[in-house]
This record gives C-alpha cells, sequence and structure tokens, in this order.
C-alpha cells in the first residue's frame, strides 16, 4: 500500500480515502436526514428550498458540476487502468454526492493500484 509520513506517523492513502468517503457521506446526511424527517419525501418543497436563495442555488449547482465530472473521471480513469467498472463510487456520486463519490473511487483505485 502506498503511504506517506506525516508528523513522524505513515498514513497509508487508501485509509485515507476511504475516511474521507465515510465523512463525505456522514456530514451530509447529518443535515439532510432531519430535513427528511420533518418534511418526508417532499420533492416540490426540497426544489423550493434549494431555489430559494442564490447561495444553496450555487452549491447545488456546484455538487451537481461536480458529480458529472466525477462520473466523466470514474468512468475514463477505470477504463485507463483496466479496472473493473466501479459501480458504488458511481452510485455514491448520485445518491450521496461528490463528497463521498470521489473519495470512494481514489480509495478502490488506489486498492486496485497497489494489488498483490
Amino acid at each position: 500500500m502506498a503511504s506517506a509520513q506525516w508528523r513522524g506517523y505513515v498514513v497509508n492513502r487508501a485509509n485515507v480515502y476511504l475516511l474521507l468517503a465515510v465523512l463525505g457521506a456522514a456530514l451530509p446526511y447529518s443535515q439532510f436526514i432531519p430535513w427528511l424527517s420533518e418534511h418526508g419525501l417532499n420533492v416540490p418543497r426540497l426544489i423550493f428550498e434549494i431555489l430559494h436563495s442564490r447561495i444553496s442555488t450555487f452549491a447545488w449547482l456546484d455538487v451537481a458540476v461536480s458529480v458529472v465530472t466525477i462520473l466523466f473521471f470514474v468512468a475514463w480513469e477505470s477504463r485507463r487502468l483496466g479496472m473493473p467498472f466501479p459501480i458504488w463510487p458511481v452510485l455514491g456520486s448520485l445518491v450521496i454526492g461528490a463528497s463521498s463519490g470521489l473519495p470512494f473511487f481514489l480509495y478502490q483505485r488506489e486498492r486496485y493500484l497497489n494489488r498483490d
């Protein structure tokens, strides 16, 4: 496994990516689950709240473009490396978001590159 030194500690890159993928799922869902409990699966309300202010629209558009970029990157990079198609990072990007999908793909790629 590829690792690096950080403040005297050996840090495994794959484990860092996996930790970031977990945080990338937990942090956004820590806000979405309470909203879902309060409003239910109210799609019109969700869209209203997304478009209600410029800053929330900015954030959602930023995430949408990031997810599309990740989907292309995952497809091209996995093909370039000869990896089996990594469906979980794709699903993670679409269901959770870029904050989970990208680090999970990087984790899988790191594991693939360092396989023995």
